[in-house]
């Protein structure tokens, strides 16, 4: 078989533009690996690429998905450390191996093509073994690249997170859910927000959180977490929101805690925006905008899972294929996940 099924955005009018094309199978040189693609879990980030809501450059044409796990089934004749057969899964921007991301030209799916796709030519260097006996899904796999990654950023990536710390999540997507696995395992006390109390109280039962706080029914839910740590505050914050909810995380953040600045959800008017810098000066608080993370994070989260034996959350898969990959952005933008919408292929 020389040709594969490849989605691609026609126009930035919504996930209704993605269409289906027959192309070739990309071949490798010699410092690249072949991937059968697997799975692919999809990204709040893969919606506003799709609808122009994305507010970083985004390539004509483009391939969506920037998350994808799946198997090696060539190596280039320079490629040491894969082997056919592999499971991999491929950086967010592989050119950021180590240290901060240093632009917004080279994500997949969004300047560069993703992985919507049957089969990828990919750098060695921007791949990730997944070991023997992870007991992971390929969705599972996939979960962890951006969503993995920007979780693991937040609780490691500036000061390490120490069991007794508490962590706040705003939502119950997939960024949210996979900190709160992850925060659990550090030995952390959790609390999660969300309007639904049917949402809490299921991420209450099959997550373990400890603390949950409905903001519809409670708006001021600063002072919620204010009283559920003593006072004391939360040490980091899972900042979804942006500026429509920043002003709430900062009142309820410790002394020195962290938040960090993921999404863009909620968005203030400009007449409505809080003084940030006053209010973090207030707090000795770092506000700090996680851009996913590198290639050195991803390889510490993988060996943190599996050595723990953690179950990225997965909530649905769909099928390749148009219907399903339609069937899969609906989903994700009615907002009614818990946790990551992934697309599975044959």
């Amino acid at each position: 078989m020389s040709s594969q099924v490849v989605f691609r955005l026609q126009s930035r009018t919504g996930h209704q533009a993605i269409k289906q094309f027959d192309e070739s199978i990309p071949t490798i040189d010699k410092h690249e690996v072949l991937v059968k693609i697997r799975a692919v879990s999809l990204n709040f980030r893969d919606i506003g690429v799709a609808n122009g809501g994305y507010p970083f450059p985004v390539k004509d044409g483009v391939v969506p998905c920037s998350d994808s796990a799946g198997e090696v089934i060539d190596v280039g004749s320079s490629v040491e450390g894969f082997a056919k057969g592999d499971n991999v899964i491929a950086v967010f921007d592989p050119t950021n191996l180590y240290g901060p991301q240093k632009d917004w030209k080279h994500g997949h799916g969004g300047p560069v093509d993703g992985f919507l796709r049957e089969y990828a030519a990919v750098p060695a260097s921007a791949l990730v073994k997944i070991p023997d006996g992870s007991g992971l899904s390929f969705s599972q796999m996939a979960a962890l690249v951006c969503t993995g990654v920007t979780a693991w950023n937040v609780l490691y990536g500036n000061m390490p997170i120490k069991p007794g710390h508490t962590v706040l999540f705003q939502g119950t997507g997939g960024v949210s859910i996979t900190g709160l696995i992850l925060a659990k395992a550090a030995g952390a006390t959790t609390i999660i927000t969300s309007s639904s109390d049917e949402k809490l109280e299921l991420v209450q039962k099959k997550y373990g959180a400890d603390y949950t706080i409905n903001y519809k029914k409670t708006p001021d839910w600063a002072s919620e977490a204010n009283k559920i740590t003593g006072g004391h505050g939360v040490d980091y914050i899972f900042e979804n929101g942006g500026s429509g909810t920043i002003k709430q995380s900062i009142d309820c953040i410790a002394m020195g805690g962290i938040i960090s600045v993921i999404g863009f959800l909620s968005a203030a008017k400009q007449e409505d925006m809080p003084d940030v810098a006053g209010l973090a000066l207030s707090k000795g608080a770092v506000v700090r905008g996680i851009t996913v993370g590198s290639k050195q994070l991803l390889e510490e989260l993988v060996r943190f899972v599996h050595r723990k034996k953690l179950s990225p959350p997965v909530e649905k898969e769909f099928q390749f294929g148009n219907d399903g990959v339609q069937a899969a952005f609906d989903y994700l933008a009615s907002g009614n996940h818990i946790g990551k919408v992934c697309i599975v292929m044959p």
